[in-house]
């Protein structure tokens, strides 16, 4: 498969590529420095330098061409103010999926966020970015051109990956490691039969390629 990543210098997506490409996969992320492209080299990963803030539909439709999935898991980050939650956080995703649709990439799978909400309150800057989070996803999830998957994950961790998780539709609130995110996003890359589907993860108990066989089957 190739497989396209939004945010490909995240720490999620450093480490979905490094898997991707392990497996055999041709994975490209998309980064706004070039300085950044030696990282994703190491993680098996081919570069790809664009703006999704700046860029038109037509410019990432064109990277992703040949695709078979598309993963967005870009984000402004902790420290930026409310512009950005917009930008990014909402308008990014929203032209990447567009361009997905415009490039005939029919999966796409969405890292959003355990409590994302577009009447999500209150006026912190988490709060924007909740709400930015809820309004990309609803807007993904209305597209009928895109066989879609968005995953919220819980608190993210920097722990060692256990390989075992809870992944259901509502799981409640708790913790999640990000090698877990990582190896839950691998298998629903492949998992076509989780379209359609919002599902909140938290560290668990169960395997991670039964818990998405699980959730594919219901």
């Amino acid at each position: 498969m190739r497989i396209v990543i939004a945010g490909g210098h995240g720490q999620i997506a450093l480490r979905l590529e490094r898997l991707l490409s392990a497996r055999g996969d041709e994975v490209a992320g998309i980064i706004r420095k070039s300085e950044q492209s030696d990282d994703l080299r190491e993680a098996g990963a081919e570069p790809v330098v664009l703006d999704l803030e700046s860029a038109s539909v037509d410019e990432v439709a064109e990277r992703l061409r040949d695709a078979d999935a598309a993963v967005f898991a870009a984000g402004a980050g902790p420290g930026s103010g409310a512009a950005r939650k917009d930008t990014v956080d909402k308008a990014a995703a929203v032209l990447f999926a567009d361009a997905a649709v415009r490039a005939g990439v029919r999966r796409f799978v969405v890292v959003s966020s355990m409590g994302a909400d577009p009447a999500h309150r209150g006026d912190e800057i988490f709060d924007v970015y909740l709400r930015a989070k809820g309004e990309a996803d609803a807007y993904v999830s209305g597209l009928d051109a895109l066989d879609w998957t968005v995953l919220r994950p819980g608190a993210l961790t920097d722990d060692p990956g256990a390989g075992l998780v809870r992944l259901e539709a509502h799981t409640g609130r708790g913790p999640v490691t990000r090698d877990d995110v990582a190896t839950v996003l691998a298998e629903l890359v492949d998992t076509s039969a989780t379209a359609g589907l919002t599902l909140e993860l938290i560290g668990g108990s169960t395997p991670v390629s039964v818990a998405v066989k699980s959730v594919a089957g219901n």
